[in-house]
């Protein structure tokens, strides 16, 4: 178990978020069975079974669709934006807080673009829970079942005991949302999609609705008329890509003591990427690599990163100065130490 769910376990309790406070036990109890320790594990559900821990279903979810929902969990990690984007999303948080009635938001873009954590970002900024609609668990194959689904879900949307303390989130919302007049298009899901318009049609003002997608152009039009404002996620240049990569690096080197900050070779090694990958791998390339970094080595990691976003290792110390890296980060990347690098190099030439 981490430091910070007790933190967050004792922060829920003492605010009397109980959504959030049986969330976090329940994350503890699984922690406690990935480790090993089933005993403890059974222990914490048991306790969370027979006490009067309340469920989302006290905020306004009764009859919840089983697994439908969940209480997101949030955390301050960066989430470096384009200006363009963060300007859209600054928008959206004025809107919600001039509470004018514009409430539904569609977040599109390719997979890593920040959508999911921009809203966990603004459902912190905002003070506010976030609740995440598994929109695939309301997808069933029973005929006209997943239709009734969503109805059900939307009307314990309008029934929310206090609408303007959280955010729900249709995460990839398109398993949803398919074009109803597509001819591909299976007649059950588009019933399911005629369904999500009267749903939105229908929301509660007081209740603020964000949505995801990766398939944008698949859309239904109907459907992308129900959001107020549809914000583009795919808006990265290089420039922007490299400063979110340059960000990201910082932030976690910074958490790992033993690590040696080197921005200079870090963006060198960024340079020689054909296209650089989009803030949520890039993210997932940069804590890899620092966490399978070696503990004798503060500069491991960057080698492990050469590796990873180059597909090829760093062990030549004429390819690598080819490439411009320097003597001393030669060393750095492939253990070669400068006296004997610069000798080869000086018997090559």
């Amino acid at each position: 178990m981490k430091k910070n769910d007790v933190v967050n376990l004792i922060r829920f309790h003492v605010d009397r978020n109980e959504a959030g406070f049986l969330q976090q036990a329940r994350q503890i109890a699984n922690d406690f069975q990935l480790s090993g320790d089933m005993a403890l594990s059974q222990y914490v559900t048991a306790l969370i079974t027979s006490s009067n821990a309340v469920s989302p279903q006290s905020h306004g979810f009764a009859n919840t669709i089983p697994d439908a929902v969940h209480v997101a969990t949030l955390d301050n990690d960066p989430l470096p934006l384009p200006d363009a984007i963060r300007d859209d999303l600054r928008g959206i948080i004025n809107a919600v807080g001039n509470a004018f009635g514009v409430n539904r938001f569609l977040f599109q873009g390719a997979p890593g673009t920040g959508k999911t954590e921009s809203a966990k970002q603004m459902a912190r900024i905002l003070s506010r829970e976030l609740y995440v609609v598994d929109s695939s668990s309301l997808v069933d194959s029973r005929l006209g079942q997943t239709a009734k689904n969503i109805d059900t879900l939307f009307q314990q949307l309008n029934e929310l005991a206090h609408p303007d303390k959280v955010i729900v989130l249709f995460d990839e919302i398109d398993t949803l949302a398919l074009d109803r007049i597509n001819a591909h298009d299976v007649r059950e899901m588009g019933r399911a999609t005629s369904t999500m318009l009267k749903g939105l049609d229908s929301l509660n003002k007081d209740v603020t609705l964000i949505a995801t997608t990766n398939l944008y152009e698949s859309f239904d039009a109907a459907l992308k008329r129900r959001f107020d404002a549809t914000v583009d996620f795919n808006r990265y240049t290089q420039d922007d890509l490299r400063i979110v990569a340059e960000s990201l690096m910082q932030y976690y080197v910074g958490k790992l003591q033993r690590a040696i900050p080197n921005k200079r070779l870090f963006t060198k090694i960024l340079t020689l990427m054909p296209q650089l990958p989009y803030p949520g791998d890039m993210k997932n390339l940069i804590r890899t690599s620092l966490a399978f970094s070696s503990p004798d080595s503060g500069t491991d990691y960057l080698r492990r990163f050469y590796t990873s976003a180059l597909e090829r290792e760093p062990n030549d110390p004429s390819k690598l100065r080819a490439e411009g890296f320097t003597l001393k980060e030669i060393e750095a990347l492939s253990g070669v130490a400068k006296s004997t690098a610069a000798r080869k190099l000086t018997e090559e030439e």
